[in-house]
């Protein structure tokens, strides 16, 4: 039986075929990204990383049952916690002081998934906030058995390639593929058409992201 997640992979193959291809993923996995770049990055997903977690916390409120609204809680707490601290070391290693604000790829992919969590179905949400999840642990994974090592950028790779970040993944898998199961041919529609346009928003992302660094 083909899972639903599964569909949603295959449609989006070729933005993350891109997203795996792009500059800043090659070049981080051979440890050759301009550390202007990445600091830039870095700055720019701390700054993404805010405002997932309250999409994560809103599309939580709207399950259908306690142990999904406790696991969205979760992944919030994560997003807040254990990925900021991550950013917090660089942030202090790399004297991080950007005050820019966001870059037109982050600014779009946010107002996108807040948007989503506050007027859409909690099914769409999730396919919407999937993405996140889904497609840094793809890129972690491969970054991660590609690398040239010794990486300057080994924390960042070790903590998407990491078993906590895959249980969370997986999750997040869990709970949409049931939510699929019991959706509408409509809704299911809806959550493709959710999980598409975050795709490419990730990929947007990777380019506002790189291009900004300089």
């Amino acid at each position: 039986m083909i899972r639903f997640t599964d569909l949603l992979w295959q449609n989006a193959l070729p933005v993350y075929e891109q997203i795996q291809a792009h500059l800043f993923n090659q070049e981080l996995k051979a440890g050759t990204l301009p550390l202007d770049k990445f600091k830039y990055y870095i700055y720019q997903d701390s700054l993404y990383l805010a405002d997932f977690a309250r999409a994560l916390a809103a599309t939580g409120v709207k399950a259908g049952n306690s142990h999904e609204l406790l696991d969205f809680l979760e992944f919030a707490q994560n997003a807040i916690l254990v990925e900021r601290a991550l950013h917090v070391s660089y942030f202090n290693e790399y004297a991080i002081d950007y005050q820019s604000g966001k870059g037109p790829g982050c600014f779009a992919y946010t107002n996108y998934l807040l948007a989503t969590s506050a007027f859409e179905p909690y099914e769409v949400s999730v396919a919407a906030l999937l993405p996140c999840f889904w497609i840094y642990k793809k890129v972690g994974d491969y970054i991660y058995a590609n690398q040239t090592t010794p990486n300057p950028y080994q924390n960042w790779i070790n903590a998407y390639a990491g078993e906590d970040f895959a249980h969370s993944v997986q999750k997040a898998l869990n709970i949409c593929n049931q939510l699929a199961e019991n959706a509408s041919e409509q809704t299911r529609k809806k959550m493709m058409e959710a999980y598409l346009t975050a795709t490419r928003m990730e990929l947007e992302f990777w380019e506002s992201a790189y291009g900004g660094g300089f």
